[in-house]
């Protein structure tokens, strides 16, 4: 079973398009991106994308490349204090010279759509998050799309990540699974991937995740996105993987749609939480 994220994503956009015409409200999108580059450029560009198809309002803040810690906390704080913004996404990664957990602390929690600030993440760890970032929080939407439950399973995930690695665990933990994060210094890396019902692999190196790490009926879920000779790969190697898998993510296709599309959403969960300031 090929997990469709795009066509999954595609239905909640146009759900939540509806939710936003009926509601009476024009929710508004910040995103701050610092130096040119390319990847960051394009992501950028599609969640400016799904902002118009859906409805909401958005604005760029760019930064060039030397851009120091202090202007991007001030371009970020002056957002956060902005009455016409709801979610405010800072557009990682950031140029190596700037210090990321700064810049992530000053977002205000109400306004942290990509649930990356500490104050979320320990939202998240409590059980009650507010805004759960948005990749981990597409995987589970996705997984119960297609009614796969993660309560009861066995769930490894690869990758310990901020953004994806951890959460993710945090996420299939509160629903139930019992959850182990492998990583660089995992030893025997493909005996704990081999005993998962659920496998996320979030460490974008090109078919890293081989069948012989897959147990058979695994739901595998590739998080990884690399280009490699003008293709864009994931971390597990799709066509070995997929005779064993009870259920893959293609890439692209897969994760990434859902991702956007959780964006969106809590955008709009962000807008009503500060009390749905009507339509222009």
């Amino acid at each position: 079973m090929i997990l469709d994220g795009k066509a999954t994503a595609d239905r909640r956009l146009e759900k939540l398009k509806k939710e936003i015409q009926v509601s009476g409200i024009t929710p508004r999108l910040a995103t701050l991106i610092v130096g040119k580059d390319p990847g960051s450029q394009l992501y950028i560009r599609m969640k400016h994308r799904a902002c118009e198809r859906v409805g909401i309002g958005s604005i760029l803040v760019e930064l060039p490349e030397e851009a120091t810690t202090e202007d991007v906390v001030e371009d970020v704080r002056r957002l956060g204090e902005d009455p016409s913004i709801d979610g405010i996404l800072v557009q990682l990664p950031l140029p190596r010279h700037v210090d990321q957990e700064k810049v992530i602390a000053a977002i205000p929690p109400e306004k942290d759509v990509d649930g990356f600030a500490p104050l979320s993440l320990g939202s998240l760890l409590s059980g009650n998050p507010l805004f759960s970032p948005c990749t981990p929080l597409g995987i589970m939407v996705l997984l119960a799309e297609y009614g796969i439950t993660a309560e009861g399973s066995d769930a490894v995930v690869v990758g310990r990540s901020l953004e994806v690695g951890r959460p993710m665990a945090i996420l299939l933990l509160n629903a139930g699974a019992t959850v182990t994060i492998c990583h660089s210094k995992t030893r025997d890396l493909a005996e704990k991937t081999r005993s998962a019902d659920i496998l996320v692999s979030a460490v974008g190196k090109p078919g890293f995740i081989t069948a012989p790490m897959v147990r058979e009926g695994a739901v595998v879920i590739d998080v990884g996105i690399s280009q490699v000779g003008g293709k864009t790969r994931g971390d597990v190697d799709f066509p070995a993987v997929e005779p064993r898998a009870r259920a893959i993510t293609p890439v692209p296709g897969g994760v990434g749609p859902m991702t956007i599309a959780m964006l969106m959403e809590n955008t709009l969960k962000a807008a009503r939480g500060r009390g749905c300031r009507p339509a222009r």
